[in-house]
């Protein structure tokens, strides 16, 4: 856009008022892309200068660049095309887990003047992690003298992909004797076990070998299998019985080390030591439920030992085995669904970028200072996290996204009345009582040359003896004005006749301020002539400062 050079310094300042206004409106918005996992070097991501308003030939200029809070070098941006594209291995199961929505946060900043973006890039999921099983065999032990429709658990896979590429279905190898059973829930995982369907002959038939396959929804479908070892049994035709196949429960995460948590119950219709069962949890419990829960092996009671933190995890689905001590022993199994509530335990956290220190004193109104960032671990209103700033004057903080801010310039800044400003920024969260965190910026105001210096009277009548040797001192004049070490130098000068012949001049500069942020200078005004007839004269002495910046 060509603008007419027309107007003088009146329009230049119109055009950077609104020219300002327009990069503050960008500044503010967000930019959204995406870009699949395990994407290769070089993946094209997006044009970002160009979604951003920003001209290729001033990225250079104006100091672009891009910070990514915890994920390093992922992406990149090409400074010749403004192109952003991928620049190392992505892996969202690496990057949030098995979280639903998985993003990387980019914070662009240009200078000249200054503004700050903020770009979002999500991170889709592929298909390629194939379905796992925790061991490559079961084993299971049936008697033969078991049920025809009884039913006999047996262990699911676990896939690490998300959505549809983590959705599983079970097949089972053909067989006269079992068909597999699935029970799916919105709240818990698939639960597997195998249907006798036909009655078991130890001596016909003592063991069989099945092969149980996983198969995602990702495309193309990736599998996992296992091998089913089941060796037929003539003893202990009773299972241990539990009341209930799922048992729920809910924890504060403050809930204190020793708590009961819930006591299960199974029953086993045999007699004597095959109807004595223990307790225990399932062979494939994760390390993390072993370390904050344990199982009384008598009584069932299980108890929390660990400490339950709601941020890392919301719940945990915990398998029980129910054994008896029969020859060989019969088994069983259920389900304990822990779930985590949320307290606030979690002060918000906050982090300052300075961008524009030291502040010149002449700094326009809305220039930004400083970048803070806070962040809550907690959930819900927990998290929910507010900012302010004290003094309250001459800055403000103005919300640019979710949990950004802004330090802006509110009023004018004048540092010969106030040369620095130290500032706190409170975060605080809604939570009842609610948990706070300060952090400081001290922010120091630069000198510019607006203060002229100053005579301690407009006028000085002196009365001059005649006949007076040169260089006899006449008079003192006492000017001051305000103190930057910077400029220090002051000249002195004299106007109208008939100065030239018969004044000289010999100003006198103290080596520091005066009273606090002010100088004073004595002008001495001599003779420099032996013979003069003047009864009168005037002259003017002016004193001006040499800026030395």
């Amino acid at each position: 856009m060509l603008f007419p050079r027309q107007g003088g310094k009146g329009a230049l300042r119109l055009l950077l008022s609104v020219l300002l206004l327009a990069a503050w409106k960008i500044g503010s918005g967000q930019v959204h892309y995406s870009v699949a996992e395990e994407a290769k070097h070089g993946t094209f991501v997006g044009r970002i200068a160009q979604d951003l308003g920003l001209e290729l030939a001033e990225l250079v200029p104006r100091l672009f660049r891009v910070a990514s809070k915890g994920h390093g070098d992922l992406l990149e941006v090409n400074l010749q095309n403004g192109i952003l594209f991928v620049n190392s291995r992505i892996d969202r199961e690496e990057l949030c887990r098995r979280s639903a929505e998985c993003s990387i946060h980019l914070e662009v900043i240009v200078d000249r003047p200054l503004q700050v973006f903020h770009v979002v890039v999500e991170v889709k999921d592929i298909n390629d992690n194939p379905p796992v099983f925790r061991a490559r065999e079961q084993r299971l032990f049936i008697p033969e003298s078991r049920l025809v429709d009884s039913r006999f658990p047996i262990e699911g896979a676990a896939d690490e992909d998300i959505g549809t590429n983590a959705l599983l279905t079970y097949t089972l190898s053909p067989s006269d004797y079992f068909s597999l059973d699935v029970q799916a829930s919105d709240e818990l995982s698939k639960s597997l076990s195998l249907e006798l369907r036909k009655s078991l002959d130890r001596e016909e038939t003592p063991e069989l070998h099945l092969l149980l396959t996983a198969t995602d929804g990702g495309k193309p479908e990736l599998e996992g299998t296992v091998q089913l070892l089941i060796t037929v049994l003539d003893v202990n035709d009773n299972t241990p019985l539990f009341a209930q196949a799922v048992y729920r429960v809910h924890l504060l995460e403050s809930t204190a080390n020793g708590t009961l948590v819930t006591t299960l119950n199974a029953s086993d219709a045999d007699e004597g030591v095959n109807g004595e069962i223990v307790f225990s949890f399932g062979s494939d419990v994760p390390l993390n439920i072993q370390k904050n829960f344990k199982i009384d092996s008598s009584s069932g009671e299980i108890r929390l030992i660990g400490r339950l933190d709601y941020e890392e995890t919301k719940s945990y689905e915990i398998q029980v085995k129910a054994v008896d001590k029969g020859n060989p022993p019969m088994s069983n199994h259920c389900k304990v669904l822990v779930k985590v509530l949320d307290v606030n335990d979690n002060a918000p956290q906050l982090a300052i970028t300075p961008l524009s220190l030291p502040v010149r004193e002449d700094t326009p109104l809305g220039t930004v200072i400083a970048f803070v960032s806070v962040s809550d671990r907690d959930s819900g209103v927990y998290g929910q996290v507010t900012c302010s700033l004290m003094p309250h004057i001459p800055f403000k903080l103005v919300s640019t996204f979710k949990n950004y801010y802004s330090l802006v310039l509110d009023s004018a800044l004048d540092r010969e009345s106030v040369s620095d400003y130290a500032l706190v920024v409170t975060a605080r969260d809604a939570g009842s009582p609610s948990l706070s965190a300060t952090a400081s910026v001290s922010v120091e105001v630069a000198d510019v040359n607006d203060n002229a210096p100053a005579f301690a009277q407009p006028e000085y009548t002196v009365f001059v003896k005649e006949n007076n040797p040169p260089g006899c001192h006449i008079f003192t004049a006492v000017g001051s004005w305000s103190y930057s070490p910077q400029r220090r130098q002051r000249v002195c000068s004299g106007e109208g006749l008939p100065k030239t012949d018969l004044m000289a001049f010999s100003p006198s500069l103290p080596p520091g301020p005066i009273g606090g942020d002010k100088e004073q200078l004595n002008v001495d005004v001599d003779l420099s002539a032996k013979d003069f007839v003047v009864k009168m004269f005037e002259f003017l002495l002016t004193v001006f400062e040499l800026n030395q910046q």
